[in-house]
């Protein structure tokens, strides 16, 4: 079980996309972390979404994660794809779908 978020194809398990989370948690300013967590601390695949607005905040808050000197390179392409998709729905102007 898992996560499909859309728009774009990035699928990853409930337990990725927890890791993705703390790994994010220890680089992010505490404030950035606090505007994101949430994404990272549902595990139960009850679907959401998030606004455009919110999807460009979460996508400029990832990259910056992605970009720490302390972000291990193979989690930073995670948080990279994971942006992409929020990008992709920001510039859209459409809900940010996590399924």
């Amino acid at each position: 079980m898992g996560w499909n978020i859309s728009p774009g194809q990035f699928r990853r398990s409930y337990t990725t996309m927890h890791t993705l989370g703390q790994h994010l948690a220890h680089v992010l300013p505490a404030g950035d972390w606090q505007s994101i967590a949430h994404l990272f601390g549902t595990g139960s695949g009850n679907p959401f979404t998030i606004s455009p607005a919110q999807a460009a905040r979460a996508a400029r808050i990832l990259r910056t994660g992605a970009d720490h000197r302390l972000m291990p390179l193979d989690w930073a392409t995670t948080a990279r794809e994971l942006a992409a998709t929020a990008e992709q729905a920001a510039s859209t102007g459409r809900p940010w779908e996590w399924r």
